[in-house]
């Protein structure tokens, strides 16, 4: 299967999740979401949230971020553009490849990905975006699943990934991934990295570019 295939069933899958995202999401990531909001409006500026969903988030931001929002599905989208439209500080909100991203080098003073590396088809690709479209000095906020790996819990994560991958998310995902991914990249280094609610599987990773 290739790229492409890959990420037109994630926007399907989360065309599907959009009715139902904030029921199903919006308590269990509500302090996770807090923690990474409260890192973007330390920095403030130019804001990109990638992956905003339903723009739960968007309200949160302080009027000092300019707030620019894109995700791959169209239908989640939906809402995200309603809330926005209330609000003063969101610059636009575009459906756009997390992969791909529409933007000069150094754009953005924060990118904000919460809950998107781990339904991304190719994550370090997107990665790679983040960092090249952030400035100098400029953070990468992620909120993550962070997989187990090895053991019990790596073994059943593994199991099931044939079934979360068609829901739209893959749950074998160590925190590995992002280490050598760092190195790989060259251009940034982890500052910051937190236990997030439920049951410790989720972390807040702030990376800064050098």
């Amino acid at each position: 299967m290739d790229t492409a295939m890959q990420t037109r069933a994630v926007a399907a899958a989360y065309d599907r999740w959009a009715p139902i995202y904030d029921l199903v999401f919006g308590a269990v990531f509500r302090r996770g979401r807090s923690i990474a909001i409260e890192a973007a409006n330390r920095i403030g500026g130019r804001v990109l949230e990638v992956g905003c969903g339903t723009g739960i988030s968007l309200p949160y931001y302080s009027k000092r971020c300019s707030l620019y929002g894109i995700d791959i599905s169209d239908g989640i989208l939906a809402k995200a553009r309603t809330r926005a439209a209330k609000l003063s500080n969101v610059e636009a909100i575009a459906v756009m490849d997390a992969e791909k991203l529409q933007f000069d080098d150094g754009a953005f003073d924060v990118v904000v990905a919460q809950y998107v590396i781990t339904a991304v088809p190719n994550p370090e690709r997107a990665l790679d975006e983040f960092a090249r479209t952030v400035r100098r000095g400029g953070e990468i906020i992620i909120t993550t699943r962070i997989g187990a790996g090895k053991g019990l819990r790596g073994g059943i994560e593994k199991a099931l990934m044939p079934i979360t991958s068609r829901l739209g998310f893959r749950t074998e995902f160590p925190f590995e991934r992002y280490a050598d991914w760092a190195v790989a990249n060259g251009s940034v280094e982890l500052v910051e990295r937190r236990a997030l609610p439920p049951l410790g599987h989720f972390e807040l990773l702030r990376f800064r570019k050098n």
